[in-house]
């Protein structure tokens, strides 16, 4: 499906959906499952498409992370991250505890966000990071896909996220809460 954009009631009231509402659309077939939308306060906004970068990094890193997964931990790909009743997001990856199981993924129990960009890296670092950190994910990794440097996000405030440190390709990436996911980006098989 081609999303068509507009811009015409740019200053005026619209109308907010709530995460169910989408949800059901999709179930009529008004919106697709592959439709690369997001919902942020109620609006649905098109994400940016993925590059052929975005993919390799993507891929490589999930052959990685299938490997290296501790038995208490499971991780979730392209996700609907439900955040809130009107907004969701879609990460690359969503790490989060086997106990606690994908229906009560949220903000706190979410233990590691990874996001991957090569044509959205302004808005992960922008106003996806800021949301992210205002619904509490601990941990947030955007990384560009196209230099190799991973932003590490950490200490969630509702105003941002406390501390933020840029990585380069051959710099060890070692999540706060699961270690044994550490991963160097230079390392990673990209062919």
């Amino acid at each position: 499906m081609n999303i068509r954009v507009t811009r015409a009631a740019e200053g005026l009231d619209r109308r907010a959906f709530t995460v169910a509402e989408i949800e059901q659309m999709t179930a009529a077939g008004i919106l697709e499952e592959d439709d690369r939308l997001e919902l942020i306060g109620g609006e649905l906004v098109p994400m940016s498409p993925k590059g052929n970068q975005h993919e390799i990094v993507k891929t490589a890193l999930n052959l990685y992370w299938a490997r290296k997964l501790p038995a208490d931990l499971v991780f979730t790909t392209e996700t609907t991250f439900r955040l809130s009743l009107d907004t969701y997001l879609e990460p690359d990856f969503v790490f989060y505890p086997k106990s606690k199981g994908l229906k009560a993924l949220n903000g706190q129990t979410a233990l590691l966000v990874v996001e991957i960009a090569d044509t959205s890296l302004g808005y992960d670092l922008g106003r996806k990071a800021d949301l992210y950190s205002g619904f509490g994910v601990a941990e947030l990794w955007v990384i560009d896909a196209v230099r190799l440097r991973a932003h590490v996000h950490r200490d969630p405030t509702p105003a941002g996220y406390g501390s933020i440190v840029e990585f380069s390709a051959d710099q060890r990436l070692v999540p706060a809460a699961t270690p044994a996911l550490s991963v160097t980006l230079a390392e990673l098989d990209l062919g």
